[in-house]
């Protein structure tokens, strides 16, 4: 088996990753290209992937009875959504009421 590149879709296991590989291939009696997905489950030593990474897999021995692949790489982190902290918008509250009171002077 040759490496195959997915992305995370589920790591809410210890050490363990769910990986959707798509596959293009072209059908004969329809003459268009049809997409596949499939699912694999991974072993992530570090346990560092998160939902939305892109990662290479590596075939491996059988580890359980569902995960034969191991993460090799992170290839492209997710982006994560980071929303604005009740720190940050207290910062601002003294900030405005600053100019406010220059602004009264």
């Amino acid at each position: 088996m040759k490496p195959v590149v997915g992305i995370v879709v589920s790591n809410k296991m210890q050490k363990s990753v769910v990986v959707a590989v798509d596959r293009l291939f072209h059908h004969k009696m329809y003459n268009r290209y049809v997409k596949r997905t499939s699912k694999f489950m991974a072993h992530d030593e570090t346990d560092e992937c998160n939902i939305g990474d892109r990662v290479r897999l590596d075939p491996s021995r059988p580890l359980s009875r569902r995960k034969h692949w191991v993460v090799a790489d992170i290839l492209k982190r997710a982006k994560m959504y980071v929303a604005p902290s009740a720190a940050s918008s207290s910062e601002q509250d003294t900030q405005t009421a600053g100019i406010a009171t220059k602004s009264s002077t």
